[in-house]
Protein backbone atom coordinates (compact mmCIF):
# COMPACT_ATOMS: atom_id res chain seq x y z
CA UNK A 1 0.00 0.00 0.00
CA UNK A 2 1.24 3.49 -0.86
CA UNK A 3 2.00 5.64 2.17
CA UNK A 4 -0.26 8.37 0.76
CA UNK A 5 -3.15 5.86 0.49
CA UNK A 6 -2.59 4.96 4.13
CA UNK A 7 -2.46 8.61 5.22
CA UNK A 8 -5.61 9.35 3.19
CA UNK A 9 -7.54 6.96 5.42
CA UNK A 10 -7.12 9.18 8.50
CA UNK A 11 -8.82 12.53 9.27
CA UNK A 12 -7.09 15.72 8.03
CA UNK A 13 -6.15 16.77 11.56
CA UNK A 14 -4.41 13.45 12.09
CA UNK A 15 -2.55 13.88 8.78
CA UNK A 16 -1.09 17.17 9.99
CA UNK A 17 -0.13 15.59 13.33
CA UNK A 18 1.49 12.60 11.61
CA UNK A 19 3.51 14.82 9.28
CA UNK A 20 4.76 16.92 12.19
CA UNK A 21 5.50 13.84 14.33
CA UNK A 22 7.35 11.84 11.65
CA UNK A 23 9.46 14.79 10.51
CA UNK A 24 10.11 15.85 14.10
CA UNK A 25 11.33 12.39 15.13
CA UNK A 26 13.49 12.15 12.01
CA UNK A 27 15.05 15.53 12.78
CA UNK A 28 15.57 14.38 16.36
CA UNK A 29 17.86 11.62 15.10
CA UNK A 30 15.49 8.68 14.55
CA UNK A 31 15.64 7.28 10.99
CA UNK A 32 12.05 7.69 9.76
CA UNK A 33 10.73 8.45 6.23
CA UNK A 34 10.05 12.13 6.85
CA UNK A 35 10.53 13.16 3.26
CA UNK A 36 8.19 10.47 1.97
CA UNK A 37 5.52 11.47 4.49
CA UNK A 38 5.84 15.11 3.43
CA UNK A 39 5.60 14.28 -0.28
CA UNK A 40 2.58 12.04 0.33
CA UNK A 41 0.77 14.69 2.39
CA UNK A 42 1.52 17.34 -0.24
CA UNK A 43 0.03 15.06 -2.89
CA UNK A 44 -3.11 14.71 -0.77
CA UNK A 45 -3.29 18.50 -0.58
CA UNK A 46 -3.23 18.61 -4.39
CA UNK A 47 -6.28 16.34 -4.34
CA UNK A 48 -8.04 18.63 -1.88
CA UNK A 49 -7.96 16.10 0.97
CA UNK A 50 -5.91 18.39 3.25
CA UNK A 51 -4.69 21.99 3.17
CA UNK A 52 -1.23 22.59 1.65
CA UNK A 53 -0.72 25.52 4.01
CA UNK A 54 -1.24 23.41 7.10
CA UNK A 55 0.88 20.59 5.69
CA UNK A 56 3.73 23.05 5.20
CA UNK A 57 3.25 24.68 8.63
CA UNK A 58 3.18 21.34 10.47
CA UNK A 59 6.22 20.07 8.53
CA UNK A 60 8.17 23.25 9.28
CA UNK A 61 7.30 23.12 12.99
CA UNK A 62 8.22 19.43 13.18
CA UNK A 63 11.56 20.06 11.48
CA UNK A 64 12.48 23.04 13.68
CA UNK A 65 11.35 21.53 16.99
CA UNK A 66 12.86 18.12 16.25
CA UNK A 67 16.22 19.62 15.30
CA UNK A 68 16.20 21.79 18.43
CA UNK A 69 15.59 18.77 20.67
CA UNK A 70 18.33 16.90 18.81
CA UNK A 71 20.65 19.85 19.42
CA UNK A 72 19.92 19.69 23.16
CA UNK A 73 20.62 15.95 23.25
CA UNK A 74 23.90 16.42 21.40
CA UNK A 75 24.85 19.34 23.63
CA UNK A 76 24.38 17.25 26.76
CA UNK A 77 25.80 14.01 25.41
CA UNK A 78 28.71 15.57 23.53
CA UNK A 79 31.20 13.56 21.52
CA UNK A 80 31.05 10.60 23.95
CA UNK A 81 27.50 10.04 22.70
CA UNK A 82 28.72 9.57 19.12
CA UNK A 83 31.74 7.59 20.26
CA UNK A 84 29.37 5.20 22.04
CA UNK A 85 27.22 4.95 18.92
CA UNK A 86 30.40 4.42 16.88
CA UNK A 87 31.37 1.42 19.00
CA UNK A 88 27.89 -0.05 18.70
CA UNK A 89 27.30 0.83 15.03
CA UNK A 90 30.79 1.24 13.48
CA UNK A 91 29.53 1.11 9.90
CA UNK A 92 27.31 4.13 10.39
CA UNK A 93 28.81 6.15 13.27
CA UNK A 94 32.49 5.26 13.13
CA UNK A 95 35.35 7.70 13.84
CA UNK A 96 35.65 8.48 10.13
CA UNK A 97 32.01 9.60 9.93
CA UNK A 98 32.43 11.82 12.98
CA UNK A 99 35.66 13.29 11.61
CA UNK A 100 33.97 14.05 8.27
CA UNK A 101 31.05 15.71 10.05
CA UNK A 102 33.39 17.77 12.21
CA UNK A 103 35.27 19.04 9.16
CA UNK A 104 31.98 19.92 7.46
CA UNK A 105 30.84 21.92 10.47
CA UNK A 106 34.24 23.59 10.86
CA UNK A 107 34.29 24.53 7.18
CA UNK A 108 30.67 25.56 6.66
CA UNK A 109 29.53 26.37 10.19
CA UNK A 110 25.82 27.13 10.43
CA UNK A 111 25.33 26.44 6.71
CA UNK A 112 26.10 22.77 7.36
CA UNK A 113 22.84 22.71 9.35
CA UNK A 114 20.95 24.54 6.59
CA UNK A 115 22.13 22.34 3.71
CA UNK A 116 22.01 19.23 5.90
CA UNK A 117 18.21 19.57 5.82
CA UNK A 118 18.29 18.54 2.12
CA UNK A 119 20.51 15.46 2.62
CA UNK A 120 18.89 12.35 4.08
CA UNK A 121 21.58 11.28 6.57
CA UNK A 122 22.62 14.78 7.57
CA UNK A 123 18.98 15.67 8.10
CA UNK A 124 18.91 13.02 10.83
CA UNK A 125 22.16 14.00 12.56
CA UNK A 126 22.60 17.74 11.91
CA UNK A 127 20.93 18.74 15.18
CA UNK A 128 22.74 16.33 17.53
CA UNK A 129 26.06 16.96 15.80
CA UNK A 130 25.69 20.73 16.04
CA UNK A 131 25.02 20.37 19.76
CA UNK A 132 27.89 17.95 20.32
CA UNK A 133 30.29 20.26 18.49
CA UNK A 134 29.13 23.20 20.68
CA UNK A 135 27.83 25.37 17.87
CA UNK A 136 26.32 28.55 19.37
CA UNK A 137 22.59 28.02 19.64
CA UNK A 138 21.66 31.31 17.94
CA UNK A 139 23.61 30.30 14.84
CA UNK A 140 22.07 26.84 14.91
CA UNK A 141 18.58 28.29 15.36
CA UNK A 142 18.90 30.64 12.37
CA UNK A 143 20.12 27.84 10.08
CA UNK A 144 17.56 25.44 11.54
CA UNK A 145 14.61 27.79 10.95
CA UNK A 146 15.73 28.79 7.45
CA UNK A 147 16.44 25.19 6.46
CA UNK A 148 13.10 23.98 7.81
CA UNK A 149 11.15 26.69 5.99
CA UNK A 150 12.92 26.24 2.67
CA UNK A 151 12.92 22.44 2.74
CA UNK A 152 9.43 21.75 4.14
CA UNK A 153 7.70 24.76 2.60
CA UNK A 154 9.47 24.42 -0.74
CA UNK A 155 8.82 20.68 -1.01
CA UNK A 156 5.13 21.14 -0.18
CA UNK A 157 4.70 23.95 -2.71
CA UNK A 158 6.58 22.10 -5.46
CA UNK A 159 4.72 18.81 -5.03
CA UNK A 160 1.39 20.64 -4.70
CA UNK A 161 1.91 22.58 -7.94
CA UNK A 162 3.11 19.52 -9.85
CA UNK A 163 0.17 17.51 -8.53
CA UNK A 164 -2.33 20.15 -9.62
CA UNK A 165 -0.83 20.37 -13.10
CA UNK A 166 -0.43 16.65 -13.66
CA UNK A 167 -3.27 14.96 -11.80
CA UNK A 168 -3.11 11.95 -14.08
CA UNK A 169 0.27 11.13 -12.54
CA UNK A 170 -0.91 11.29 -8.94
CA UNK A 171 -1.37 7.54 -8.59
CA UNK A 172 2.27 7.02 -9.58
CA UNK A 173 3.87 10.09 -8.08
CA UNK A 174 4.16 8.61 -4.60
CA UNK A 175 6.43 5.96 -6.10
CA UNK A 176 8.42 8.67 -7.84
CA UNK A 177 8.82 10.47 -4.52
CA UNK A 178 9.84 7.21 -2.88
CA UNK A 179 12.41 6.45 -5.57
CA UNK A 180 13.83 9.98 -5.46
CA UNK A 181 14.08 9.87 -1.67
CA UNK A 182 15.67 6.41 -1.75
CA UNK A 183 18.15 7.44 -4.45
CA UNK A 184 19.02 10.61 -2.54
CA UNK A 185 19.50 8.67 0.67
CA UNK A 186 21.66 6.03 -1.03
CA UNK A 187 23.83 8.69 -2.67
CA UNK A 188 24.20 10.58 0.61
CA UNK A 189 25.17 7.37 2.42
CA UNK A 190 27.71 6.49 -0.28
CA UNK A 191 29.21 9.97 -0.25
CA UNK A 192 29.52 10.12 3.53
CA UNK A 193 30.93 6.58 3.67
CA UNK A 194 33.50 7.46 0.99
CA UNK A 195 34.58 10.60 2.80
CA UNK A 196 34.67 8.74 6.11
CA UNK A 197 36.96 6.09 4.60
CA UNK A 198 39.29 8.79 3.29
CA UNK A 199 39.27 10.52 6.67
CA UNK A 200 40.08 7.26 8.46
CA UNK A 201 42.93 6.49 6.04
CA UNK A 202 44.34 9.99 6.45
CA UNK A 203 44.13 9.71 10.23
CA UNK A 204 45.92 6.34 10.18
CA UNK A 205 48.65 7.80 7.98
CA UNK A 206 49.06 10.77 10.33
CA UNK A 207 49.24 8.46 13.35
CA UNK A 208 51.82 6.26 11.65
CA UNK A 209 53.92 9.27 10.67
CA UNK A 210 53.70 10.66 14.20
CA UNK A 211 54.75 7.31 15.64
CA UNK A 212 57.75 7.13 13.33
CA UNK A 213 58.75 10.70 14.14
CA UNK A 214 58.48 10.00 17.87
CA UNK A 215 60.60 6.87 17.53
CA UNK A 216 63.28 8.75 15.59
CA UNK A 217 63.34 11.56 18.14
CA UNK A 218 63.84 9.20 21.09
CA UNK A 219 67.54 9.31 22.10
CA UNK A 220 69.42 6.04 22.16
CA UNK A 221 71.22 5.33 25.45
CA UNK A 222 74.49 3.42 25.03
CA UNK A 223 76.62 1.89 27.73
CA UNK A 224 79.89 3.74 28.50
CA UNK A 225 83.01 2.27 26.98
CA UNK A 226 85.23 0.22 29.28
CA UNK A 227 88.62 1.73 30.24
Amino acid sequence: MHIDAWIEGVPPGAVYALVALIIGLESLGIPLPGEIALVSAALLSARGVVSPVWVAVCAILGAIIGDSIGYSIGRRGGKPLFEKLGRRFPKHFGPGHLATAERSFQKWGMWAVFFGRFIALLRIFAGPLAGALKMPYWKFLIANVLGGIVWAGGTTLLVYQVGKVAEQWLSKFSWIGLLVAAAGGAFSAWLIKRRAAKAAAAQEAEDAAAAQTGAAATPTITAPAAD
